[in-house]
């Protein structure tokens, strides 16, 4: 098969610009509408506004599989994800092409994306795609694919088709122009592989996410935030209870030794750690001292909504590799200690690599010490308890884990909720969804009345 010619992308003009794509009809026509004119992802009145330190985990374990439902409640969420992923795809371009990792992101903006017209479901199967793990029939699909001969354009009209297929393009382009490096396409991603083309050709990781979101038509009022932006490449560390330093999220929680494959985090097969983890944090993955600890700022935009969302959620999910990552950066913690709104923690329903053998206050814990930067740097630590950080509980019935009320108690946590779960043949105990929205609007309502009370 003839390799594709690789021309520039079709978009021209000023990169930083922000383009206006057009967004799907949601009437029955196939007619596009202009995204400024479209009215169905205008947000209901009196939704409440929620920030989620979010986790995208395989299996269904963690946030992502409420997403969907989530949207009954309210669609003013803004959902900050870690860029620091380095498994499956999302390593290979991280390896040959440099910059965050975009894995994590690219998922939560396909699970918020539109599903009510046929052309919608179609660039959502299309960015959702994955490759054939076989390395030579991934690189023959990818070349169907870039070359807009695969049966997945079907029901995508020219004007999606020009623009993703141009940043297809573009990615294609910069993996030619590393002569050194071998790109290989196995279990690869087509939403990454979109969302790299557009992150190198713009040059920001957030005009990245807005033509995602536009191109998938994402409720304007829901967020996707990267927790730092950047476009330099970040790697997770963590250190040890027994001093052992540990390089790489994959590494930390899921290790697969250097073997493409489908991440599976809630596999049993996995080793268990050595010893508790300490903390975690990032580490330079520039020049000759790769052990070299860094201390990357914050999104801007995290810390505006943090001060003025009606509620903040710490999903349930990897809690080292996937919250923590996000609570560790300053001025995380000052924020979240100085507001009066529900601070929810989600309670994982089984246990992982990470939490082996936690307890419910082990999680309140590890949250606390992360956003005090306990066993950081000691002149940027803070002190707070953590009843500050953390108000309501909301526990999985049948979970794995041990409620040690005694505990959260002397730590201040009183308000415990338990939701309906549902077993998972795959990863165990779960929530249910649809429990877990209703509890979640039920915290979130009953600190709106009481504001509403207090103001009047």
């Amino acid at each position: 098969m003839a390799k594709p010619s690789m021309g520039p992308p079709i978009i021209k003009g000023n990169p930083s610009t922000p383009f206006l794509f057009p967004s799907f009809s949601k009437s029955k026509s196939k007619r596009l509408v202009p995204m400024a004119t479209a009215s169905a992802s205008s947000p209901r009145p009196n939704q409440p506004s929620l920030l989620v330190f979010s986790v995208v985990t395989s299996g269904g374990t963690a946030f992502n599989g409420v997403v969907e439902e989530l949207k009954k409640l309210t669609t003013r969420v803004a959902h900050v994800l870690p860029v620091s992923d380095d498994g499956g795809s999302t390593a290979e371009i991280v390896r040959v092409l440099g910059g965050p990792a975009v894995g994590d992101i690219r998922s939560r903006c396909l699970r918020l994306s539109d599903q009510s017209t046929c052309e919608a479901l179609a660039v959502r199967t299309l960015l959702g795609h994955r490759l054939p793990l076989d390395a030579p029939l991934a690189k023959l699909e990818w070349y169907d694919i870039v070359e807009g001969e695969h049966p997945l354009w079907t029901g995508v009209s020219r004007p999606y088709r020009e623009t993703i297929q141009a940043f297809l393009v573009y990615f294609q382009n910069e993996i030619l122009r590393r002569h050194n490096e071998s790109f290989c396409f196995s279990n690869g991603s087509i939403g990454n592989f979109f969302f790299a083309g557009a992150r190198i050709f713009f040059q920001s990781l957030d005009a990245a996410i807005f033509l995602f979101s536009r191109v998938s038509d994402i409720p304007t009022e829901s967020l996707v935030l990267p927790v730092i932006s950047t476009n330099d490449r970040l790697t997770l560390g963590c250190e040890l209870w027994d001093g052992t330093i540990i390089r790489g999220q994959n590494e930390i929680s899921h290790p697969t030794g250097g073997i493409m494959q489908p991440v599976n985090k809630g596999c049993s097969s996995v080793p268990a750690l050595p010893s508790r983890i300490k903390r975690v944090f990032y580490m330079s993955s520039e020049g000759g001292n790769l052990l070299h600890e860094v201390f990357p700022l914050v999104n801007s935009a995290v810390l505006d909504q943090l001060s003025n969302v009606d509620c903040i959620v710490y999903a349930m999910g990897s809690l080292f590799t996937s919250v923590c990552p996000s609570l560790v950066l300053r001025s995380i913690g000052e924020i979240i200690s100085s507001r009066t709104c529900p601070k929810v923690l989600l309670l994982n329903g089984t246990r992982d690599r990470e939490t082996s053998d936690f307890s419910a206050s082990c999680f309140v814990t590890a949250i606390t010490d992360a956003l005090n930067r306990k066993y950081g740097d000691p002149h940027n630590c803070l002190e707070n308890s953590p009843s500050q950080y953390i108000n309501t509980l909301l526990v999985p019935k049948e979970g794995e884990i041990p409620i040690d009320a005694h505990c959260l108690a002397t730590q201040g946590i009183f308000n415990v909720i338990f939701v309906d779960s549902i077993r998972d043949p795959k990863v165990g105990v779960i929530f249910n969804p649809n429990s877990l929205i209703n509890a979640l609007a039920n915290v979130v309502a009953k600190y709106m009345s009481t504001n509403d009370i207090m103001e009047g």
